[in-house]
Formats: C-alpha cells, structure tokens, sequence
C-alpha cells in the first residue's frame, strides 16, 4: 500500500514538472517570435512611404502607412503575429535591379508569405488604360510589357527571398493611384547552351568583337609604326581604325547585361555613337583630302604636313563635338515622349535575356546617325567628282599614282563601313535574323578592311616584310610612301 501510494506521487510530481516546463518553453518561442519575428524587406524608413520616385514622410501627406498582408503560395490570406522590418534596398550583388508596381487594376500581383519571401505574380491581361500611360511607369520598368505572352492564361510567379527585395506603399501623384512598390533583384540566368539566341548574342558577338577590335588594332599599329605609311592618309586611317576600336569596345560592354548595376549603357552608347560618328568623319575628310588634291592644278604639295593632319584632326573632332553634344541635349531636353529603356524578352530556356536599363533615346540616335547619312551623300559626290577628274588624266605622275591608290583605298572603306551602317540600322528592327546578320557584317567589316588595308595593298606587305622577315631598315624621306614605292619598283 506504502509503495502504490509513492509510485502515484511521483507520477504527479513528474507531470507537474513535465507541464511547467512546456509552459516554460512555450512562452520562451513567443518571446522569441517577438524579437526575432520574419523580416520584412521596407524600402523606405519606418515613417515613410513611396511618392512617385522618392521616400516621403507619410504623416506631411496625411497618409497611412504601409501594412503588409500575408498570403501562401497559393493566394489564401495568412495572419502573421510577429514581423520585424529591415529598411533599405537590396543588395542585388552582381545581379541586377528592378522595380515593380502592384497598383491592383495592374498584371503584377505582389504577394507576401509568411515566411518573409516575396511572390510575385503576372497575370498575363490587359492593364488599364490609365495605368500604362502614366510616365512613372513607363519609363521606370513595367515587366508585363517585356513579358507577356498572349498564349499563356496561367499567371507567371516568381519568389524572391528575403533580402532580395524591398517593398513599400506607394502614391503616383499624376493619375493619384495608391499601391504597392517593390524593388527586387533579379533572378539568376537559366543559360541553355543550345539556345540559338544565347549562342549568338552571348558567345559568337562579343567573340566577334574582340577578334573585329584586334584586326583594327593590326591596321592601326601598322599604319602609325612604318615611317613611308606616316603621311596624311597613313594617319587618317589609324584614327579610323582607332575610332572603330573605341565602338568595338563599348559595343562590347553592352553585350553583358548582367553588368548593369556597375556600367552605365547610357555611356556606353554615347561613347559608341561618337566613335562610329568620328569613324565616318574621318572618312569623310578622306574622301575630301582625294578630291581636293586631284581639283587642283598643283598636285606636287607636300601632304605629310603635320599642320594639315592637325586642320583635318580640329575641324572633325569639332564637329563631332557639336553633334554630341546636341544628340545628348536632345535626349535629355526634348526626347520626354519615348521610352528610353531597353525591353527584357523571355523565352522557354533564358528566363531573363535582356535587362532593362536607360539608353540614349530614339531622338538623340537620329540626331547623332543624319550627319552619318550626310557623310555618305558628300563621300558619293567626292566619288562620282574624282572620278571623272581621273579619267581625264592620261599621264600619271608619282603624286598622281599614290592618290590612285589612296582613291581606290577611300572607295573600299567607304563601301564597307556603309554597308556595315546599313546592317546596324535593320538591326534595331524586331527580328532576330536581322540581328544575327548584323553580329556577322560586324566581323566580316573587320575582316575586310584589314584585307583592303594590309593584305591588299602589295607595298603595305613589302615593307612588312622588309621589316619583320629581313630585318632590314625601312627607308624613309619626306615625300612619304609614294616615293619608296615608284623607286623600289613593283613589289
């Protein structure tokens, strides 16, 4: 009886003991909730909203502040006790930003869970008219627009950890629309080695670039090295060829998207627009050196004075500066109507191909690409003039055999750089196998012109010839390349 009676205390005791410790450990995870809640990405500080672009304190706008709701994975509403929030934007890494605008009559839904990751969901209809309209959002970024695809009824979703994102309530204050703002960093490259689009865009065109930029640089160390290739039209067609160097490279940086949050396409593209526009007036200050020199009566004139490459070299540089300067004014000052971001597309296998950045506009493009179409107008009229002037001329002299030659050279240049424009141009058009002829024109430019300017030109190989197989000094006088060449005989 003694020994049932403290078997049966015990038992109590050891229950006692049990609940008070559960009792224990269950206040200690409330506490803990409390303190160590999920965090909330916010983007802007605990007393601030979004207005338009800019984090604004809510009580001076007579606003409420931002209140998250949670919601599962599948849409069902979820009460959450205990959050905390981390202000301030992502830290996207090497990846790349973008913002995201849940205005409720939008496509994008965005949806929190409770485990403190962001959903976010496309929906694949219509936005209302309001919406697409307003000037916040379509120069910022509206990822539907990129996108969309019609066949698809299923909304699209992406989740976006914690940390990765930030989001905010939201007021635009041109259509006064209310909603949710989010800034997320997106997702990582699905790279699908077998995709025609990636293989042509991500390995043969920045592949081709850096093969077209070594080929430049051949001709341009050529052409500056030799002493007899020094004279104006040596001179002219190194800063040529340094000029297509300059666009290759920054053509080059605008392959890889992914670098977007450390370069700037904007510069980027001004320094590719420049370059191309030196490249062309520089050609065209060839072309206008031919002509000039063959109208007139004197041709026996010193051409490798250096004060008439530094006339050539001001007058270019000015104009290219003029037209910079206006093409960015515009863009800045006039180009308010367009959209001067680049689209992402999607496809099956790249779920994120190209970025959206801000680019120089569709104004300042064409007002840097008409004085390029006018140099090609002034280089037809130099042409069609010169040539008639040569077939007037029966007896050619040493000055007139070199400007042949520099004429025939002029012709070749200008017929490829016009012809790699062209392919620039239908580029820009929506379709895919124009681009792709564009990647190979690009290299095939290179290619050719390093033939037109070294392979092709017999003195140009003899004197390299003369100087890296025999070893030998290369002769030099000041009359330049045309008297090594009428002296040496044919090479």
């Amino acid at each position: 009886m003694i020994l049932t009676y403290a078997k049966t205390l015990m038992f109590l005791l050891m229950s006692y003991a049990m609940a008070e410790t559960e009792v224990g450990e269950n206040d200690l995870n409330e506490v803990s909730d409390q303190v160590y809640g999920v965090k909330i990405n916010k983007c802007c500080e605990l007393n601030e909203i979004m207005v338009d672009s800019v984090c604004r304190l809510a009580e001076l706008l007579n606003q409420s502040m931002w209140e998250p709701q949670f919601k599962t994975e599948d849409g069902i509403a979820a009460a959450l006790k205990y959050f905390n929030y981390v202000t301030g934007v992502p830290d996207c890494a090497t990846t790349q930003q973008r913002p995201i605008f849940d205005l409720g009559k939008s496509e994008d839904e965005l949806n929190l869970l409770t485990d403190g990751r962001l959903q976010h969901l496309i929906h694949h209809l219509h936005s209302s008219d309001q919406i697409k309209d307003d000037p916040l959002i379509t120069n910022t970024y509206s990822i539907h627009e990129a996108i969309a695809i019609p066949e698809v009824k299923e909304p699209s979703s992406y989740i976006h950890d914690q940390a990765k994102y930030c989001m905010d309530k939201i007021i635009i204050t041109s259509s006064n629309i209310t909603g949710q703002y989010a800034l997320v960093c997106v997702p990582e490259v699905i790279i699908n080695w077998k995709e025609t689009s990636f293989l042509m865009k991500k390995i043969l065109n920045p592949l081709f670039h850096a093969i077209a930029m070594v080929l430049y640089l051949l001709v341009a160390i050529i052409y500056f090295v030799i002493p007899t290739l020094r004279d104006l039209a040596g001179n002219i067609i190194t800063t040529i060829n340094i000029c297509l160097i300059v666009s290759q490279a920054a053509d080059l940086v605008r392959i890889f998207t992914e670098l977007s949050n450390h370069v700037s396409f904007m510069v980027t593209d001004i320094i590719l627009y420049i370059s191309l526009l030196g490249a062309f007036f520089w050609l065209n200050s060839f072309g206008f050196y031919i002509w000039k020199t063959f109208k007139s009566r004197n041709v026996f004139l010193r051409v490798t004075d250096v004060r008439k490459y530094c006339y050539y070299s001001s007058v270019v540089w000015f104009a290219v500066g003029v037209m910079a300067a206006m093409a960015i004014c515009a863009h800045f000052l006039l180009d308010s109507g367009s959209n001067p971001y680049k689209k992402m597309r999607l496809s099956n296998t790249i779920i994120l191909e190209d970025i959206e950045q801000e680019t120089i506009g569709w104004l300042g493009i064409a007002v840097f690409f008409t004085p390029v179409a006018f140099t090609i107008i002034f280089n037809l009229f130099f042409y069609v003039t010169t040539l008639k002037v040569i077939k007037r001329i029966n007896i050619y002299g040493r000055i007139h055999y070199k400007l042949k030659g520099c004429f025939d050279l002029f012709l070749q240049i200008f017929l490829i750089m016009t012809t790699a424009w062209l392919f620039l141009l239908l580029s820009w058009l929506n379709f895919d196998g124009l681009f792709y002829a564009h990647i190979v024109v690009n290299l095939l430019q290179a290619i050719l012109i390093f033939y037109v300017c070294v392979v092709r030109q017999s003195h140009v190989t003899f004197l390299l010839r003369k100087s890296c197989c025999y070893a030998e000094p290369i002769p030099t006088g000041e009359w330049g390349d045309e008297m090594t060449h009428m002296n040496g005989g044919n090479y």
